[in-house]
């Protein structure tokens, strides 16, 4: 399952409210003061939550979103992308940052970046904006699938060979 969550710092579709990933200080319909909750980290509660991939991209890099949902696609497992997705109407200029079109810099992960190191990743996760772009936690764990495979190929493997009645009278007869 790859779980893409387009976050853009606000609720836009209705009209600019503070949503959980908005900044301290964000002004809006609901916070007119400025927004006083620290705003949640969606990578680091992907990797707390159990995802097995774990990427950041951004709405301005089309290629890097392309080769970030292809990735996790291809990722056997619970995988996240993180897509920073700017809403133009209700939080302009939100990402500038991060766009090198804007005066902002894209940086990837740096290559030196141990993918399958969990705290690794949470202190990538934890930089400040605009961070890095790319995969950020990527390990292969047996998938439930994976696992109900197996139990089921067990479960076949004790009555290959049997006819369907008889199968039934080996159960009804470990009942008794």
């Amino acid at each position: 399952m790859t779980y893409v969550v387009m976050d853009n710092w606000v609720y836009g579709l209705t009209k600019k409210q503070t949503s959980p990933t908005s900044p301290l200080g964000f002004k809006s319909k609901t916070d007119t003061w400025g927004a006083i909750d620290y705003p949640i980290n969606p990578m680091k509660q992907a990797i707390a939550a159990g995802a097995t991939f774990v990427a950041r991209t951004t709405h301005s890099n089309p290629n890097h979103v392309l080769q970030m949902m292809e990735a996790a696609m291809d990722h056997e497992g619970f995988s996240f992308v993180e897509c920073l997705s700017e809403c133009v109407e209700f939080y302009e200029g939100a990402f500038d940052a991060s766009n090198p079109r804007k005066g902002g810099v894209f940086n990837l992960v740096p290559a030196e970046h141990d993918a399958t190191n969990e705290i690794a990743a949470y202190k990538l996760a934890d930089e400040p904006f605009p961070g890095c772009f790319g995969i950020f936690y990527r390990v292969n764990k047996p998938t439930k699938n994976a696992k109900e495979a197996g139990i089921i190929a067990s479960a076949q493997e004790r009555v290959k060979g049997l006819k369907d009645w008889e199968i039934l009278k080996k159960n009804f007869d470990r009942m008794k």
